[in-house]
């Protein structure tokens, strides 16, 4: 079967198994496209044109992907919104993208009262009963029988996390064909993968890049799809045994929970017919990821990428002869390190992470200001900071936003981290910088314990002095802060920021 993407393969193997969605039930080839047509036609009667903009704020599920599917085949710019968020930043993201309809869940009823304020109530949708919505299932009852107008493909416009500020939407400029590949419309940079038989699991919420781009490209390479809603360990485990799993996509907060379970747990799984673990996202601790490519092998796939573009690539050979790396580019991407000047920094030493535009451009929506501030001529920066050996692969060292600076000199909380997450007791962990009136910053660890472990002043004392033992001092926590959640999202995004304000209330902060 060539590899010509969904909308082919639907065409050709209406049969072929195509969806496993989280209450398992299956679906078709043939039947989400049939559904996505429909939805097409839907979007037609009420007026959309292909290049107008749908907002889609849905849990993972068969809805989701048949809202995707038609909006990339309507030509519409899809802006998947993390429905996490309070109804006014719901709706900042609706205005702001200029949406003309929203697709929503029951589920989210409180917030989408005023999400939605600002549509027509004929262009608010939610599976399920929402009042001041239309049914979900009058969007699958659009009339097919006219011949619809080929359009150009459409655009995912995703929306940055806004961990400092209004998040912006990330436009890129692609031009697709008519039912090209729908991994395509995603603008992650992976290239369309080859035809396979075998079966995807993606249980990251499909707002984020890497877990769309992932279910969209294991469609176009005729995959079964397994969809999880709410990602655990047993679950993962469960599902891979049962259908037979060859390709994930994780986290390495994943990583850590599977570490977890109990070994008469955790090796009585049957993994053995995964082929394929991608993961990214956030920086992974060495130990944690050694430990997982002991356990299911040298599968384990790494990428650094951003919403904006492409980055790097590595595979578990290439990461067990250089711990710690994030790869060389992918390609078609040029990747500099530069300092604050703008001159290329020398092999080993840490500076800003460029990467070019090479595969596509991009704007951040509405905010001129924003997209030039991080550009060096075709090269972009998203303020990570890191530095490249002399083989060309990246290591990072941790975000610009998120360097502690302790009496001039400057701290990774990454580095730091990666220590904390060795520490048996330590469930989950994040380091922040804390004001000092004498070094101006100090270092503070924010610690989520394991179950069952109690948070005391032992406990504290230990987990700093398990840190001494491995870091120089001046890196080391000078407390520990115990909290019952960090409040990762299913991602394993945090937002850094939040911790922060809770030390520096009232102080005047360096960024």
């Amino acid at each position: 079967m060539p590899a010509e993407g969904f909308f082919a393969i639907a065409r050709a193997e209406p049969d072929r198994p195509a969806l496993v969605d989280p209450a398992e039930a299956t679906s078709t080839f043939g039947e989400l496209l049939d559904d996505a047509d429909r939805v097409v036609a839907a979007f037609r009667s009420l007026g959309l044109a292909a290049g107008d903009t749908i907002a889609v704020a849905l849990p993972n599920s068969r809805q989701f992907v048949v809202a995707y599917a038609a909006a990339i085949r309507a030509g519409l710019v899809f802006v998947p919104v993390n429905w996490h968020l309070t109804g006014p930043e719901i709706a900042y993201i609706v205005e702001n993208s200029e949406a003309k309809l929203l697709v929503s869940h029951e589920r989210f009823a409180p917030a989408l009262a005023v999400a939605g304020a600002a549509l027509d109530p004929s262009r608010r949708f939610a599976v399920g009963a929402v009042e001041g919505y239309r049914p979900f299932e009058e969007l699958l009852a659009g009339d097919t029988s006219e011949q619809q107008e080929t359009v150009p493909g459409g655009l995912v416009m995703f929306y940055t996390s806004g961990t400092t500020g209004r998040p912006k939407g990330v436009r890129k400029r692609i031009t697709l064909p008519p039912d090209a590949p729908i991994g395509l419309a995603t603008g992650i940079g992976v290239p369309v993968p080859a035809a396979d038989d075998g079966t995807a699991l993606v249980g990251g919420p499909l707002y984020h890049g890497n877990p769309l781009a992932a279910m969209a490209m294991a469609l176009d390479a005729g995959q079964r799809l397994v969809l999880m809603e709410r990602w655990t360990p047993e679950g993962f485990l469960r599902l891979v045994e049962r259908y037979r799993v060859t390709n994930a996509v994780m986290v390495p907060t994943m990583f850590h929970r599977l570490l977890a379970l109990p070994d008469e747990v955790r090796l009585a799984a049957d993994v053995s017919s995964l082929r394929r673990v991608m993961h990214g996202g956030a920086p992974c601790p060495i130990d944690t990821k050694r430990r997982m490519i002991e356990w299911l092998g040298p599968i384990l796939v790494e990428g650094y990428s951003s919403t904006e573009g492409a980055g790097t690539l590595v595979t578990s050979e290439e990461w067990l002869a250089r711990p710690g790396t994030v790869g060389r580019p992918s390609p078609g991407v040029t990747l500099k390190i530069l300092d604050d000047d703008g001159h290329e920094c020398p092999t080993g030493t840490p500076g800003r992470v460029f990467v070019s535009q090479a595969l596509w451009q991009f704007e951040y929506l509405g905010d001129e200001e924003k997209t030039r501030a991080n550009r060096v001529g075709d090269l972009f920066t998203v303020g990570d900071i890191g530095y490249v050996d002399d083989e060309g692969y990246l290591f990072l060292c941790d975000r610009v936003a998120d360097v502690i600076v302790s009496g001039g000199v400057n701290i990774y909380p990454a580095e730091v981290e990666g220590v904390l997450l060795e520490h048996p007791a330590v469930g989950d962990a994040a380091v922040v910088g804390a004001p000092n009136d004498e070094w101006g910053e100090e270092v503070r660890a924010v610690v989520e314990p394991r179950a069952g472990v109690a948070a005391d002043d032992a406990l504290a004392a230990d987990i700093i002095r398990f840190c001494r033992d491995r870091l120089a001092h001046y890196k080391c926590p000078v407390a520990v802060d115990f909290v019952d959640s960090l409040g990762r999202d299913p991602n394993g995004k945090l937002r850094k920021q939040v911790l922060r304000d809770r030390y520096w209330a009232g102080r005047t902060r360096r960024i």
